[in-house]
């Protein structure tokens, strides 16, 4: 708690998890206002007891804490309410999946009780169904509510939140899940508490994206450079209704409208026929991983044939003339082998399974070979663009000057890169592509250049912090 004097504004303690810690013992570790919430099994809570059990240990918190949490389902009572002054009520409610109306109809009950904060809360499913809370707030322009769709598709609006009126956005005290950051995620990331000039948003869309240090480079860059935009992680299973929904509609209508996003597995391939215009790498590759806004219409790019060549090049690795293999023929295998090919690399697809492979090889031009068959001793470049992390998937049979890329970025070194280090050979590891492709994806996007040695920097923190991972705790720090 020494560590959130400078970083957070009010510490809550979730009574119905930890008990009922004294408060001058917190405040003698925190100077800011602590939040008493003893919520209920039926509001996401553990707390089961009876009402007058519940009333008895709201009505104790509020002869010490700054502000107590009342469920408007369960405390907006007159044995509370005439004990509990308004303004140091914070009157709740958490629901799933409501829609935009009933959000409305909540908030209206409860205002009409009154309260110094409020705060609603809807558990969702889908990224879109994000946008009701988000609705919400851009409706009441309030400055004392709090709104936004919990679990990994909402956590999007967490952070957009406080653009649109919110007072408060939650972090945890320690990593214990991604759904919820934590404190230092939310400065490292995403700039908490300054709230800069915002014209427009930008992301990375995909199955499983929360974990992403993409958020972190990219905003870090757009400070550093006075962009006035925000890039946050869209969890998302339905491309194509996600992009109708939210990307087309929904924050456009906020006044947040999508100007670019990086598009990750699986959705790569939707991406490119989302776009109007494409370009030739991501054409021919047959998928994109970048979208950009150019006036009303979309382009599709992919930064991965780009980023391979300058991973390369700043390692100083010759491609021209020698023999390259490209494990794996998904979005990122089919750009790599593109960008090596034009580099002057005689190149071949290998992949577990041969009927894809050889289809995909087929398509782009290249020789193909099963993996249960290939043999790496003839190649002095090997590309291994699988998600496979803890074993080598062929056998390292390579010659000494070879040189092995591994487009997996992982806190630990993955079984394919430590191999290549024993055997001495030349290795770019996935941190190492993520930093060139960082960078070509951030000018596709911006037309600016990422500060690539604030970037190397970061990403070394992120990955130190990825390994090094702190016990959880059980408080929330909110900010």
């Amino acid at each position: 708690m020494d560590a959130l004097r400078h970083q957070a504004d009010l510490v809550e303690v979730r009574a119905d998890l930890v008990g009922d810690p004294a408060a001058a013992r917190l405040r003698e570790r925190f100077g800011g206002r602590l939040v008493y919430s003893l919520r209920s099994r039926d509001q996401g809570g553990k707390f089961d007891g009876s009402a007058e059990q519940r009333q008895a240990r709201l009505l104790a918190a509020a002869e010490h804490y700054d502000v107590v949490d009342l469920e408007a389902d369960h405390d907006l009572v007159p044995a509370l309410l005439n004990r509990i002054p308004a303004p140091q009520r914070r009157i709740s409610w958490h629901g799933t999946t409501a829609g935009h109306a009933v959000l409305h109809e909540r908030f209206d009950r409860m205002a009409n009780v009154g309260a110094g904060l409020y705060l609603l809360t809807t558990e969702v499913s889908r990224a879109e169904q994000a946008l009701a809370p988000l609705r919400f707030l851009h409706d009441i322009g309030r400055s004392d509510v709090t709104a936004f769709g919990t679990g990994s598709a909402g956590f999007w609006s967490r952070m957009l939140a406080p653009r649109l009126g919110a007072p408060v956005v939650f972090g945890s005290l320690c990593d214990d899940g991604a759904d919820v950051p934590t404190v230092d995620r939310l400065v490292a990331d995403y700039g908490f508490p300054c709230l800069p000039p915002l014209r427009a948003v930008y992301g990375i869309i995909g199955r499983s994206v929360l974990k992403s240090v993409s958020p972190r480079v990219h905003n870090t860059g757009y400070r550093a450079l006075d962009i006035p935009a925000l890039y946050l992680p869209f969890q998302v299973d339905d491309f194509a209704s996600f992009w109708s929904e939210v990307a087309e509609s929904g924050l456009p209508e906020i006044g947040l409208p999508l100007q670019a996003a990086t598009v990750v597995s699986p959705h790569k391939e939707a991406a490119l026929t989302t776009a109007r215009t494409t370009s030739h790498a991501a054409r021919t590759s047959g998928a994109a991983n970048s979208l950009v806004r150019r006036g009303s219409t979309w382009r599709a790019d992919t930064s991965n044939s780009p980023a391979i060549s300058k991973a390369l090049e700043s390692f100083g690795i010759p491609v021209s003339g020698r023999k390259a293999a490209v494990i794996g023929c998904g979005g990122a295998g089919r750009a790599a082998a593109l960008a090596l090919a034009a580099s002057g690399a005689d190149t071949v697809l290998v992949n577990r399974d041969p009927h894809r492979g050889r289809a995909v090889a087929d398509a782009l031009g290249f020789d193909f070979t099963p993996l249960d068959v290939f043999r790496a001793d003839g190649y002095s470049v090997i590309v291994h663009a699988t998600p496979v992390t803890d074993h080598v998937p062929f056998r390292l049979d390579l010659p000494d000057d070879a040189a092995v890329v591994d487009m997996v970025y992982t806190s630990e070194e993955t079984a394919i890169v430590t191999a290549a280090r024993d055997r001495g050979l030349a290795v770019i590891d996935g941190w190492d592509v993520l930093l060139a492709d960082a960078g070509c994806q951030f000018t596709f996007m911006t037309g600016q250049h990422l500060p690539t040695e604030q970037t190397r920097a970061l990403l070394h923190a992120a990955r130190v912090a990825r390994r090094d991972r702190p016990t959880p705790a059980p408080l929330t720090a909110r900010k």
